[in-house]
């Protein structure tokens, strides 16, 4: 918070003394936003979860058309992980748990997580 004084003259108190002629200072804060950190969500490679899968989870999960679902997927395939997108730890959270729940569904062992970036 960034602290702005306010300087304020006293004509003296209630009873129209003037002998107590002082200066005060108020302080105002105002905040300062921060930007929220970013989390880079992250699929793992495995052995067994097909690659027509995987296509599948980064166009429904993360919006990717078909030509950037499939870099990805042979990004993850040929480097063992792959950058499905960059998110505020909530949503980043939310996207980990929904592809999680959906690979369970369809019994594949595929891995999701979340780094801070």
């Amino acid at each position: 918070m960034i602290a702005k004084p306010i300087l304020m003259q006293d004509d003296g108190n209630e009873d129209g003394n003037r002998a107590n002629r002082g200066t005060s200072v108020i302080t105002r804060t105002q905040p300062k936003t921060k930007r929220p950190n970013l989390y880079r969500v992250l699929l793992l490679n495995d052995d067994y979860t097909p690659m027509d899968f995987v296509i599948h989870i980064l166009e429904r999960f993360f919006q990717k058309d078909r030509e950037a679902a499939t870099r990805i997927m042979l990004h993850v395939h040929n480097h063992g992980v792959g950058e499905c997108g960059v998110f505020t730890y909530e949503v980043a959270e939310t996207k980990v748990s929904q592809v999680m729940d959906f690979a369970r569904q369809h019994q594949h062992p595929l891995q999701c997580v979340m780094e801070k970036k």
